[in-house]
């Protein structure tokens, strides 16, 4: 999944991704795609482009509007020249400049300028759809490093007739892989001290969802031991670059309250669960489980174990982002490519007043440096 010239066949052609990070002054060169113009993303990015940590860690650029991203610029008292620019080599960046890089089908469109600040919008769903899709282009053609996404907006998604539901199934289907799956990681620190990346210790929690973005009815049909087993590999494999290549200790959540109490409040434990977990466990993953959540949460966070599966969305998000909802951080998995994201959403209630909060991104971009770092181990982003 990490290994250098990983090759991706999608249609009919083969990229290879390769490192960009020896023209990057050894740091990955790494795309924040802007998400929903109507939302805090582009505010986000304009606060974390004056923190020192982020040219740190990797050398960015935006794939947005540079329109949007002055605006931005504005509304944060900054200061940074936001400069046009046609591909990814051309980007120079540092804290007084902004390299931005528009998809041509939002050239030839015309503006975002009069898109409204938290609202639903069919303009901003197909511009958001155009930066990930650029961002996926140019990641598998090794132009850039690895992708942070910041938050887009479902409902304008699906007005711009966009049929996925959010950004882990538009990379999917855009990197052409089934398997796959959405973590949502949290670093057991803040992981820097003067540039730095600890060495030492956990590195945080990895929580896998074996079923994403579907009602809760639906997830009992969903539910089988080969997506369960399935998910425990990624999960195992997605952790080791942030272990260090050690083994990870992974738990399998229950799906019933007090893990069906041997069947007595449900039986998808016994059929199910069990079965993968014991599958898995004769690869050689070091797995356990299926334990009950209200008791592995606190063990997983307190360091028992270095990823979680868990069955559904809200079982993982809940526990993940009341621990750090700030330092959460969202990886695909299976992919060809690299991609963290903020764990946050559009939040429309505060976008555009000058409220928002960079960390989530400080985070997303820190993930991303270290499995590019894992992935091109010549390299050396901090």
């Amino acid at each position: 999944m990490y290994g250098v010239n990983y090759r991706s066949r999608r249609g009919s052609s083969t990229c290879e991704v390769r490192s960009n990070m020896s023209a990057a002054a050894d740091r990955p060169r790494v795309a924040l795609t802007m998400g929903d113009v109507a939302g805090i993303g582009p505010e986000v990015i304009a606060r974390a482009w004056s923190d020192p940590v982020l040219h740190r860690l990797c050398a960015p650029l935006v794939i947005g509007d540079p329109g949007v991203m002055r605006r931005a610029i504005a509304l944060v008292g900054a200061t940074a020249e936001v400069a046009t620019i046609s591909d990814p080599g051309e980007a120079e960046p540092h804290a007084e400049r902004i390299p931005c890089l528009t998809p041509p089908a939002l050239l030839k469109a015309g503006t975002l300028a009069d898109v409204l600040a938290g609202r639903v919008d069919r303009r901003a769903g197909f511009a958001a759809h155009e930066f990930l899709n650029l961002a996926i282009d140019d990641a598998l053609g090794g132009r850039i490093d690895a992708i942070v996404t910041l938050p887009l907006n479902k409902e304008s998604l699906r007005l711009a007739g966009v049929r996925h539901p959010g950004h882990t199934e538009i990379l999917a289907e855009r990197c052409g892989v089934k398997e796959h799956a959405m973590m949502l990681f949290l670093a057991s620190s803040k992981g820097e001290e003067n540039g730095e990346q600890h060495t030492r210790g956990r590195p945080g929690l990895g929580v896998v969802h074996v079923t994403l973005h579907v009602a809760l009815r639906q997830v009992f049909d969903l539910l089988t031991t080969d997506a369960v087993a399935e998910k425990i590999r990624l999960a195992d494999r997605a952790m080791r670059p942030l272990t260090r290549g050690q083994a990870p200790r992974v738990a399998a959540s229950s799906l019933n309250p007090h893990a069906g109490e041997n069947g007595l409040f449900g039986d998808e434990e016994i059929r199910i669960i069990a079965p993968a977990v014991k599958r898995t466990r004769g690869e050689g993953i070091d797995v356990h489980g299926p334990f009950p959540n209200d008791t592995l949460y606190p063990k997983a966070l307190a360091g028992a174990y270095d990823a979680v599966v868990a069955m559904y969305h809200d079982q993982g998000h809940i526990a993940l982002k009341t621990a750090g909802f700030r330092r959460a951080v969202n990886v695909t998995l299976g992919l060809p490519i690299i991609r963290t994201s903020v764990a946050h959403g559009t939040a429309f209630d505060i976008a555009w007043k000058g409220l928002a909060d960079p960390s989530s991104l400080i985070e997303a971009v820190r993930v991303a440096a270290r499995l590019a770092a894992a992935r091109y181990p010549t390299g050396s982003p901090p």
